[in-house]
């Protein structure tokens, strides 16, 4: 029995050692409080109401300027906030969006809905501990309006072969 409890204090102290370790490893944070030359509002009228939707629901992951909260001072938070701040970049960015090509303007552009109507967005992950992100019907009628008046609004300005993804030979 000693040699159990000496051997549970070893792995406690070990895992201890590696927790206050790690806290001095820290991902880059996505802070980028300068004027964004590509956010999508160069291009599109963001009105104020979606505006404050997209603030609450969306650009924590979705843009070049995170609100990061007290609990991502601890890792391994840290990390898993930055993977999912990276993928939603990576997958969408209002900061970057002129900076896409048409087609792929209009392919995001297209996905907003969809993936508010699937209940996808935003995550359950993110709504778990930000309440105010979870849309009520009427703050996703007023996104996905939003989103397909810029889809008429592209549809008028281009050519509708490019609003369609290159094929790859």
């Amino acid at each position: 029995m000693l040699q159990t409890d000496n051997m549970l204090k070893r792995i406690l102290l070990i895992l201890l050692i590696t927790f206050i370790a790690i806290q001095f490893f820290r991902p880059e944070k996505n802070i980028h409080p300068v004027a964004q030359p590509n956010d999508i509002s160069k291009l599109y009228a963001v009105p104020a109401d979606v505006d404050t939707i997209l603030m609450h629901a969306c650009k924590d992951c979705h843009s070049n300027n995170t609100r990061y909260p007290w609990y991502n001072k601890v890792q391994p938070v840290a990390w898993f906030l930055d993977n999912h701040v990276r993928d939603g970049k990576r997958s969408f960015n209002l900061n970057e969006f002129t900076s896409y090509p048409a087609w792929r303007q209009y392919d995001k552009i297209s996905e907003v809905k969809k993936q508010i109507d699937k209940g996808d967005m935003p995550l359950s992950s993110y709504t778990w501990i930000h309440k105010d992100a979870i849309l009520t019907d009427a703050q996703k009628n007023t996104i996905e309006a939003w989103s397909e008046g810029i889809k008429k609004q592209m549809e008028a300005k281009y050519p509708q072969d490019s609003l369609q993804e290159p094929k790859r030979d």
